[in-house]
């Protein structure tokens, strides 16, 4: 005859049911989080892609003004470089969002899905999280001395500078944190987890 389970049986069984339970729930509140984080970086991408946009209007009709009426403006010539660095370094989290940065790899094209995104993972933790950390932490008192002083431009005309140097420690912080969320869905999607916003798909640039 076979034997039923055994009361430690059902104990150990119990066990491991409310450990996933525990596991399930504090994998959602961390998918909560990436999911916020997410729609903030995908809010400043579209703020960023309108900037592209306005940053050639405004470089554009700077050129006609100065060809066409022999004048220009320090102020309108510093937005255009202020506009610039908001895309660069608050769009660098989106694109790490779409997972359209460019990489520099060698194994990775041939590695399966799961072999891809524990590489991401690795990445992550080893290379993202630990650089944008200290970049954002020493460029922090970068911004901090600016606004102390109330640094403006030395151009006549020119614009306030301290302002635009706080995109540095923001923008390293956002990677950051866009990297955070990255972490979270790989770990979840690799416990079987399904992630829809998951977008780990990477097709190398056409040269």
């Amino acid at each position: 005859m076979r034997s039923g389970p055994t009361g430690g049986d059902r104990r150990d069984s119990d066990n491991n049911k409310q450990e996933n339970r525990h596991l399930g729930m504090g994998m959602r509140l961390l998918l909560n989080f990436s999911a916020i984080v997410d729609i903030v970086n995908e809010k400043i991408g579209g703020i960023c892609n309108w900037l592209v946009l306005l940053s050639c209007l405004v470089s554009g009709g700077n050129a006609m003004v100065r060809y066409a009426y022999d004048t220009s403006s320090n102020a309108w010539l510093e937005v255009q470089w202020y506009m610039f660095a908001i895309i660069v370094m608050l769009g660098a989290s989106y694109t790490l969002k779409r997972n359209e940065h460019v990489r520099v790899d060698i194994f990775y094209m041939v590695l399966g899905r799961r072999g891809q995104l524990w590489t991401d993972i690795l990445g992550t933790l080893i290379f993202l999280l630990p650089t944008c950390i200290i970049l954002a932490w020493l460029s922090w008192p970068f911004f901090v001395q600016s606004f102390d002083t109330l640094e403006a431009s030395q151009n006549a005309g020119g614009l306030i500078r301290w302002p635009i140097k706080l995109v540095l420690p923001a923008g390293f912080a956002l990677v950051a944190l866009q990297g955070l969320s990255e972490l979270i869905k790989r770990v979840a999607f690799l416990n079987g987890i399904p992630v829809e916003s998951l977008e780990a798909h990477y097709e190398r640039p056409t040269q």
